[in-house]
C-alpha cells in the first residue's frame, strides 16, 4: 500500500507539473502575441457579426495576431476618433471614407502604407478595383487600402410603372426622359403615391451638379465654382421636382425616409444607394434598377471607405496585415459579398459575379456601369464645415425663401473663406 500511495503522489504530482507546465506556455503564448486594435463604423450596426467572422479567419491564418475591434454608429464615429487622435490613443487600424480622408492625410495622422507594404511579399496593388486604390493616394504616398465601394442608381417600383402605362426606365435614360416619366406618372398614380425621390443635400447636388457640366471647386481648391449657371440648372432640377409635385415635401414624407416610401409602394423612383438593395429585397412589388439619368453628361456617385493605418502605431506590420486581409482576402471578401455589405474594392472577378448573380435587383450590372462615369465628391480638410455649409443654404432654397442664385452664392461666399483657410 505504501508503495502504491507513493506511486499515486508521484503520479498526481507529475500531472500537476504538465498541468503548470501547460499553463506557462499558453501564457507564454498569449504574451507574444501581437494585438492591434481596429476602430470602425462601416459595420455598424448592421454587419457586426461579419466582421467578427473576418476576425476569426484573419486570426486563425495569423495566430500571432489578435485583433479587438472597437465600432461606434457613423454619426459619433469622427467625434470619437478625433477624441483619440488627439489624445494620442489613436487605433492602429481605422476606417476612413474618402470624404474625410484627405484631413487626416495632411495631418500626418496616417501611415504611408508604400514602405510596409514593401516589405509584404503576397501584397499587389492589381488586387484592388483602380480607382478606389487610387483615391487613397496623396502627393505619392499610398495612406490607404479601400475595402469596400458603392454607388447611386434610379431604383423603380416596376408595378407602378406598369398600372400607370408608362415605359420602364432604361440606361439611356436622359433628365429629359425622368422628367416626362414623372408627368405621367403624377397624372395616373392615387394620391399619396409619388412619382420620383431626389435628395436636396450635398451629396447629391455635387453629383448633379457634375451631370449638368460643372465643377465644384477649382483646380487649385481655392474657389468655389458650384454657384456659376451649371449649378444654377443642378439645383433648379433638384427641387424643381417638389415645386411640380412629382416628389414628396418634407410634411408629406413625414417622420420617414424617401426608403420607407419606396418600400411601401408609395414612391415609383428613388435615387439611392447599392446600400439599400438588402432593405428592399422582400418588398411586395416587383423592382429593379438603370444607371442615374445623365444630364449634360453621364456622371455618377462614388464612394469609397478605406482602411488606414495610425503613423503613431507601433505594430505597422501586424496592422498592414489585418487591413490588407479585411480589404482583399478571398475569405473576407467572400463574407462582404455574401452579407450585401457595399461591395469589395477587389480586382477578383469571382466574387463579383456571385454579387451580379443575387436577386432582386435583376440589373445589378448598373452597379458597375455606374462605374465609368464616377464623379467623386470634392474634398477639403474642413470637409464638414463644406457639407453643413451647402447643406444650410440649400434647404433656404429648397424651402423658398431664397433663389436658387442667391442660395449658391451665398453658399459660394461662405465655402470661399473656408478655403482661404486650408
Amino acid at each position: 500500500m505504501q508503495r502504491k500511495s507513493t506511486k499515486l503522489v508521484a503520479s498526481i504530482a507529475t500531472g500537476l507539473m504538465l498541468v503548470a507546465s501547460g499553463l506557462v506556455v499558453n501564457q507564454a503564448a498569449a504574451a507574444s502575441k501581437t494585438t492591434i486594435t481596429y476602430f470602425n463604423f462601416t459595420s455598424v450596426p448592421d454587419h457586426v457579426a461579419d466582421v467578427k467572422k473576418m476576425v476569426a479567419a484573419f486570426e486563425k491564418k495569423n495566430p500571432g495576431i489578435k485583433v479587438n475591434v472597437l465600432g461606434a454608429a457613423y454619426a459619433d464615429y469622427f467625434t470619437k476618433l478625433k477624441t483619440r487622435v488627439v489624445a494620442n490613443q489613436a487605433p492602429d487600424v481605422f476606417d476612413l471614407n474618402y470624404e474625410n480622408f484627405i484631413t487626416y492625410a495632411q495631418a500626418g495622422t496616417l501611415l504611408d502604407l508604400n514602405a510596409v507594404s514593401k516589405k509584404d511579399k503576397s501584397f499587389k496593388k492589381s488586387d484592388y478595383y483602380g480607382k478606389a486604390y487610387d483615391v487613397f493616394s496623396l502627393a505619392g504616398k499610398q495612406f490607404g487600402l479601400p475595402a469596400s465601394f458603392s454607388t447611386t442608381v434610379l431604383a423603380y417600383n416596376a408595378d407602378l410603372f406598369k398600372s400607370a402605362g408608362v415605359a420602364l426606365p432604361n440606361s439611356s435614360w436622359d433628365w429629359s426622359d425622368e422628367e416626362a416619366a414623372s408627368a405621367q406618372l403624377k397624372a395616373k398614380l392615387p394620391a399619396g403615391t409619388f412619382a420620383d425621390f431626389q435628395p436636396v443635400q450635398f451629396w447629391e447636388f455635387y453629383k448633379v451638379l457634375g451631370a449638368a457640366g460643372g465643377k465644384f471647386l477649382s483646380a487649385d481648391k481655392k474657389k468655389a465654382l458650384f454657384n456659376k449657371q451649371p449649378g444654377v440648372n443642378a439645383l433648379n432640377w433638384l427641387i424643381g421636382k417638389t415645386a411640380k409635385g412629382y416628389m414628396p415635401t418634407k410634411a408629406q414624407l413625414g417622420t420617414g425616409d424617401e426608403s420607407v416610401l419606396f418600400k411601401a409602394g408609395k414612391l415609383a423612383m428613388v435615387h439611392t444607394g447599392i446600400w439599400q438593395f438588402d432593405a428592399f429585397k422582400n418588398v411586395p412589388f416587383s423592382w429593379d434598377i438603370v444607371v442615374d439619368p445623365g444630364g449634360v453628361t453621364p456622371g455618377n456617385h462614388f464612394f469609397a471607405n478605406a482602411l488606414v493605418v495610425s503613423s503613431k502605431t507601433k505594430k505597422a506590420a501586424a496592422a498592414f496585415k489585418w487591413a490588407k486581409f479585411m480589404t482583399s482576402d478571398p475569405t473576407a471578401v467572400k463574407i462582404r459579398v455574401d452579407a450585401a455589405w457595399e461591395l469589395p474594392a477587389t480586382s477578383a472577378k469571382a466574387p463579383l459575379a456571385v454579387y451580379l448573380a443575387k436577386r432582386p435587383p435583376a440589373n445589378r450590372a448598373a452597379v458597375f456601369e455606374a462605374l465609368k462615369n464616377p464623379i467623386v465628391p470634392p474634398v477639403i480638410r474642413q470637409q464638414t464645415e463644406l457639407q453643413d455649409t451647402v447643406n444650410k443654404w440649400l434647404e433656404k432654397a429648397q424651402n423658398g425663401t431664397i433663389s436658387v442664385s442667391e442660395a449658391l452664392n451665398s453658399a459660394a461666399t461662405e465655402v470661399n473663406a473656408l478655403l482661404a483657410n486650408e
